[in-house]
C-alpha cells in the first residue's frame, strides 16, 4: 500500500481504514485485521509511555516504535502490507525547514514508514510541508483538534462556529494545494467533514467527524478498551482491559495460596469518557 492507493481508493468509493501502532504485537495484530494503514501515533505518549499528553514523546522514541511496529507488519502481511504513517512528534517540525525536513527524512531512511503526518496549516507549517514534499517525503496533514495544542486548544470540539470553519475549509484547501496526500480531521462537525470529503481530491480520514469522511481512523487500544479511558467519539468495542486483568487475576490466583498479587485489584467495570484520553 503507497499513499497514491488511498486515493484511488477514495475515487473508486471504497472507504478507507486506519488504526494505530505502537510495536510489533499491536502492529500484527491490525494488519491481521485487514486494515489499509497503520499510523505510529503520537498518541502513543498516552497509551503506551504513561504520559498526560502527546507532549513529552521525542523523536527517538517515535522512531523506535515505528521500526518495531515495521517489523510486525513485515510478519504479518509480508507480500502487501498496509501503508505505514508515523506521526512527527511535537517540535520536530516546528523549529524551521530544515530541522524538520532533517527529522521527517529520518523516519523514512530509519524506519520502514514511507509517510509522516503532522498537525496544523499555519503559513510555517504550510512551508515545512512544501520543503518536505518537494523532497521526496510524503506528508499527512491533521486538522480539527490537535493534540499537540492541547494547551491552548484543550481537547474540546473544534469548528463550531461559521468562522472558524471557514478557517478550517482555507486550512484543508491549503493542505491539498501544498501537497498533502491526506488529511486527517479530528472532532469537527460532521457536516463539515462530510462538505470537504466531497470537496477535497485528497482522501479525508475522520477521527469523531462524522460517517461522511472518505476513512476513519482510531486509536487501537482505545477500540479495545485497554485504556483507562475513551475519547467520547471512540466508544470501546469491548472491555479489553476488564478482561485482560480478569484473566490474569484468575490465572495468579489458580497458582495456589501465597501466590503473589492474589489480591490484585480489579479493572473498574466501565470507563467514562474523557476529553483528555490519546487521540492520534
Amino acid at each position: 500500500m503507497r499513499p497514491a492507493d488511498l486515493t484511488r481508493r477514495k475515487q473508486a468509493g471504497l472507504p478507507i481504514t486506519v488504526l494505530t501502532a505502537w510495536d510489533a504485537l499491536s502492529a500484527a495484530v491490525v494488519a491481521g485485521a485487514g486494515v489499509d494503514a497503520v499510523l505510529v501515533g503520537d498518541s502513543l505518549a498516552m497509551v503506551v509511555l504513561g504520559h498526560a499528553t502527546t507532549l513529552p514523546v521525542t523523536l527517538e522514541e517515535m522512531l523506535h516504535h515505528c521500526r518495531a511496529a515495521g517489523r510486525g507488519l513485515a510478519a504479518a502481511a509480508p507480500q502487501d502490507p498496509p501503508l505505514l504513517i508515523c506521526d512527527l512528534p511535537f517540535l520536530s517540525y516546528q523549529c524551521g525547514a530544515d530541522a524538520a525536513v532533517a527529522a521527517a527524512g529520518r523516519v523514512l531512511k530509519e524506519t520502514p514508514a514511507v509517510a509522516v503526518k503532522l498537525e496544523g496549516a499555519e503559513p510555517e507549517t504550510l512551508a515545512v510541508i512544501d520543503r518536505m514534499v518537494r523532497s521526496g517525503i510524503p506528508v499527512m496533514g491533521h486538522l480539527g483538534l490537535t493534540p499537540q495544542s492541547v494547551h491552548q486548544l484543550g481537547y474540546r470540539r473544534q469548528a463550531g462556529d461559521p468562522v472558524s470553519q471557514e478557517r478550517l475549509r482555507r486550512r484543508a484547501l491549503a493542505l491539498q494545494e501544498t501537497g498533502c496526500f491526506a488529511l486527517v480531521l479530528e472532532h469537527v462537525p460532521a457536516e463539515l467533514a462530510t462538505e470537504l470529503s466531497a470537496s477535497l481530491a485528497v482522501p479525508v480520514i475522520g477521527i469523531g467527524a462524522g460517517d461522511g469522511c472518505d476513512g476513519q481512523v482510531r486509536v487501537t487500544a482505545d477500540l479495545l478498551g485497554l485504556t483507562a479511558r475513551q475519547p467520547p467519539f471512540s466508544p470501546p468495542l469491548l472491555q479489553g482491559r476488564s478482561l485482560a486483568v480478569d484473566v490474569l487475576g484468575r490465572w495468579v490466583r489458580e497458582q495456589g495460596p501465597g501466590t503473589a498479587g492474589a489480591k490484585a485489584v480489579p479493572a473498574p467495570a466501565t470507563r467514562p469518557a474523557s476529553p483528555a484520553a490519546p487521540h492520534c
